[in-house]
């Protein structure tokens, strides 16, 4: 039987992965290397390859973590909601509030997901006889597809009156272009902080789709 893996050891691959997101976000994917990521952590890549077999199995781990826990997340609203007995209108508000709270802490992370999903290996390996099941690329596109589905689900439960099936997509799609790209400007520490960014875009959501 396989020994199980040590709690320092998964702690190990969350700080590889810290410093990983950062090198990626810092050189691009492309342009970083195990080296890269080695001297960053100062470590030795023989070492960082006791924990990783390659950069691109680093990718995969970071996004599989992180669409996990965006996943995740959206779970823990819907829970919250149910327990404070929130309307629809107020879960929504709690998601943004959530979402914003998430980006906060994880800038580097959001910015693999959305510049180096493509990177991603877009076959999966099967054995001969064998359907393959989805590729690495499949799996965490399929991941974001859940999230907007989720999001676009909420948007349409809390203004029933002005999110139809017509313009769901594109609401949905306004929503996160307003909360996606806060890593290129918003910092924390900066002249306005997430939560307070958070009530910003709450405010605009209620002037423009609230029923007259």
């Amino acid at each position: 039987m396989a020994r199980p893996k040590s709690a320092s050891h998964e702690l190990k691959r969350d700080e590889i992965l810290d410093i990983a997101a950062q090198c990626f976000a810092d050189r691009s994917y492309p342009a970083a290397s195990m080296n890269d990521i080695a001297a960053a952590l100062g470590t030795s890549k023989a070492r960082l390859y006791h924990y990783y077999s390659s950069k691109e199995a680093i990718l995969f781990d970071l996004l599989d973590r992180y669409t996990q826990r965006l996943l995740a997340l959206i779970g823990q609203v819907e829970a919250t909601a149910q327990r404070r007995s929130l309307d629809d209108r107020a879960a929504l508000h709690e998601l943004v509030r959530n979402f914003l709270q998430e980006y906060e802490t994880s800038a580097t992370r959001h910015v693999a997901l959305l510049h180096d999903t493509k990177f991603l290996a877009a076959e999966a390996d099967a054995k001969p006889g064998q359907v393959p099941a989805l590729s690495q690329r499949e799996l965490i596109l399929n991941r974001q597809r859940d999230v907007v589905s989720a999001v676009t689900r909420f948007l349409r439960r809390a203004y029933p009156q002005r999110v139809n099936a017509a313009n769901q997509t594109a609401l949905a799609m306004m929503l996160f272009g307003m909360i996606n790209w806060t890593f290129t400007w918003l910092r924390p520490g900066g002249a306005m902080s997430y939560a307070a960014f958070a009530e910003q875009v709450i405010g605009v959501l209620e002037h423009g789709l609230a029923a007259g």
